[in-house]
C-alpha cells in the first residue's frame, strides 16, 4: 500500500488490521488490530493525527484528516460508511457514520449513534450517544431501538470478519476470459449482513 512518512513520523499498522494496497496512509496514523481499511481510502495525517482503534472500519473512498495538534479518532467497532468524510473529528465506539456523509472539526459522534446517510455533523456539534441523527445539517431524531443496535453490531462484525477473510484469501489476479460453471460466485462468500428494511 502506499504509506508515507512526513518529517520524520512514520505511521502504525496492527500485522492484524488489513489495509487495502490502493488506501494512502501518511504520517501520525496508528490502525490497531482487526482494522479494515478499503479500496482508495486516505488518511493522511500530515497536521494532526489519526486514530483508528482495533476493530473499527474505514471503507471505500473514505477520508480522514484533521488540524494542526489535534487528533481524529475513530473508537473501537467504529463503523464509517463508503465515501464518507471525518475532518477534526471523534467517532465514539460502536457508531456508525453512513455513506457520503461528513463529520466536520471538533464535531463528536456519541457512542453507538448512527448517522444517517448523506448527513453533514457541523462543526463542534455533540451528537449524544444511542441515537440516530440525520439530515443536513445533522439533527437527532429519535434514540436506536434494540434491533438497530443489534443490525450496526452484525454489520460491524461483517467487517471484523473481512479483515480476516482479506488477510488469508484476497490476492490480485488476472481475471478470466469468460464465465464458466465451475468458476466460484458470490454464494461462495462466508457473508450474511442484510439490508435494515429486512429486520
Amino acid at each position: 500500500m502506499p504509506c508515507y512518512a512526513i518529517d520524520g513520523v512514520i505511521p502504525v499498522i496492527s500485522p492484524d488490521a488489513y489495509v487495502h494496497p490502493t488506501a494512502v496512509i501518511i504520517g501520525d496514523v496508528v490502525i490497531e488490530a482487526g482494522v479494515y481499511i478499503g479500496p482508495f481510502a486516505s488518511l493522511r495525517a500530515d497536521f494532526g493525527g489519526i486514530r483508528v482503534k482495533k476493530n473499527a472500519n474505514i471503507q471505500d473512498n473514505c477520508i480522514i484528516h484533521g488540524f494542526p495538534n489535534h487528533v481524529v479518532v475513530v473508537e473501537e467497532y467504529g463503523h464509517i460508511g463508503h465515501a464518507a468524510i471525518l475532518h477534526g473529528c471523534i467517532v465514539r465506539k460502536n457508531a456508525l457514520v453512513g455513506m457520503n456523509s461528513v463529520i466536520l472539526d471538533l464535531a463528536e459522534v456519541g457512542e453507538n449513534s448512527i448517522i444517517g446517510a448523506n448527513s453533514t455533523v457541523k462543526a463542534k456539534m455533540i451528537i449524544p450517544p444511542n441515537v440516530m441523527a440525520l439530515g443536513s445539517p445533522t439533527k437527532v431524531i429519535r434514540k436506536l431501538e434494540e434491533k438497530e443496535l443489534a443490525w450496526k453490531a452484525h454489520g460491524t462484525q461483517q467487517y471484523i470478519d473481512l479483515t480476516k477473510r482479506c488477510l488469508y484469501s484476497l490476492k490480485e489476479v488476472e481475471p478470466l476470459t469468460m464465465d464458466a460453471d465451475e468458476r466460484l460466485t458470490h454464494k461462495q462468500f462466508n457473508a450474511q449482513h442484510h439490508i435494515k428494511s429486512e429486520l
